[in-house]
């Protein structure tokens, strides 16, 4: 007998998150337990890092990716009950080699696919070649369904499994073309670039936090200081006497330290309530979810010569989980062991949908169960889950969010992207950050760009 029982809530009220709650397994049988908690590195920001990500050569520039390594992420999988399959998931086609070896779409709406695909721009040698990702069309602003059924008659059988690939979190009615064809484009142009049979890449002991923390190494040979677990408790600007170069805003942290700085630069969580701005965010239900099965069949080598990939996604339509046809999709994202996430034979599943609260968890944890009739054995169950909503800036538009200045001292960021891959729209942010610091500066220096410090990693 296995049974998930509450235990605790969380306190958020400084941080971007809601409705924060933890649940463990109670079980009367002798299957595989949950190990100590230092056999785990759960994140926040699993986001998928796309090949084609701007992310990546800045990582390089900056020297820091020497410290990070990066894991494949392979296939996208769609449950379908109707599927004539005994697990219900439906592979999804990545490339063009993939649908002409799948076995489920007829020969016709295999041809109008090919049509749509290669609408879509180069193969994705050549636009690993060139560098770039094709340039943007008119005729957008349709839906994506409209877009696939009135410009190339693509049918409806193939409409979940394009959807998926452009990671949309609204219903299908609410994604645009503008949003979807160029994340689609995206997703094909990616495949190839680092190796044959995957796009995206997952970083391994923690995906985002590890960037940050790698970042934050970097800080510190370069002469910086950050102090872990510590926030602002108070803020005070510099009075008219003081203004000028020299001006220093005084803050005091939450361990009572008093420091001054010339510039202020943080999200809304992380400034004191009375020198926040105003900011209206996009909330959706979040599940980070310890499981005791491998997953292996979600891990297929998906080319000759490829690897193993560590991180499958399985996106369940919401008319699979018995909503409406036009409901959003949940989507999984399954980490195997082999990102150092969790002990072998274990795995992670971080679960996202569109619908904040108490209804986005149950389309949730119905997915979750849904996934493990799937794809794993029948004992395998739920160890372990942590259960929020996330609130940050959505992704319908596509379109970046801008830095907001209450002071000429003090910049806040817009809240983070909720998008489930990387969104490069932030390395715009970070450097218009940058450049406010530098003021003229900037212009004689390189954003991102650094040269080797030595010492920096003779650890390696």
């Amino acid at each position: 007998m296995h049974l998930l029982t509450s235990v605790g809530k969380l306190e958020t009220e400084e941080l971007p998150f809601e409705n924060a709650s933890i649940c463990s397994e109670t079980s009367a049988g002798l299957g595989t337990k949950l190990s100590a908690s230092r056999a785990y590195t759960l994140s926040l920001s699993p986001q998928l890092i796309y090949t084609q990500s701007r992310l990546l050569p800045t990582l390089v520039s900056s020297k820091v990716y020497r410290q990070l390594e990066f894991q494949a992420v392979g296939s996208w999988w769609i449950h379908k009950p109707e599927a004539a399959v005994d697990s219900h998931l439906y592979r999804v086609p990545g490339s063009r080699e993939d649908v002409f070896a799948d076995e489920m779409i007829s020969m016709k709406s295999k041809r109008t696919l090919m049509r749509f695909l290669r609408h879509l721009g180069p193969s994705q040698s050549d636009a690993s070649e060139e560098g770039n990702i094709p340039s943007e069309e008119e005729g957008l602003d349709v839906s994506f369904l409209e877009y696939l059924t009135t410009k190339f008659q693509v049918p409806a059988e193939l409409h979940e499994p394009l959807l998926s690939l452009c990671l949309s979190q609204s219903s299908p009615t609410h994604t645009s073309a503008k949003y979807a064809v160029p994340r689609i484009k995206r997703h094909l142009t990616s495949i190839g670039v680092f190796g044959p049979g995957f796009g995206s890449l997952s970083v391994k002991w923690g995906g985002g936090s590890e960037i940050s923390q790698v970042g934050c190494r970097a800080l510190a040979v370069g002469g910086g200081v950050y102090v872990l677990n510590t926030g602002v408790k108070s803020l005070e600007h510099p009075t008219e006497q003081e203004a000028g170069e020299n001006a220093r805003i005084r803050l005091q942290l939450t361990n009572d330290e008093l420091i001054k700085t010339k510039f202020v630069v943080g999200s809304n969580w992380d400034l004191p309530k009375g020198a926040r701005p105003s900011c209206e965010c996009d909330k959706v239900a979040r599940s980070i979810s310890v499981v005791s099965s491998p997953f292996e069949s979600l891990f297929p080598v998906t080319a000759e010569g490829g690897p193993v990939p560590v991180g499958a996604v399985v996106v369940f339509p919401g008319s699979s989980l018995g909503h409406a046809d036009d409901s959003p999709p949940v989507y999984t994202v399954v980490h195997s062991s082999e990102t150092g996430e969790c002990p072998t034979g274990q795995s992670v599943v971080y679960s996202s949908v569109n619908i904040p609260g108490a209804a986005g968890q149950l389309m949730i944890e119905n997915a979750v169960q849904k996934l493990l009739q799937s794809a794993a054995d029948q004992s395998a169950n739920v160890l372990w889950s942590l259960r929020y909503t996330q609130l940050g800036r959505g992704s319908a538009d596509g379109s970046p969010a801008d830095i907001i200045c209450p002071s000429k001292n003090l910049i806040c960021l817009p809240p983070s992207s909720l998008d489930l891959a990387f969104d490069d729209s932030l390395i715009d942010t970070v450097k218009n950050a940058w450049e406010l610091i530098m003021g003229e500066e900037a212009a004689q220096h390189q954003f991102m760009e650094f040269e080797d410090r030595e010492g920096a990693y003779d650890a390696e």
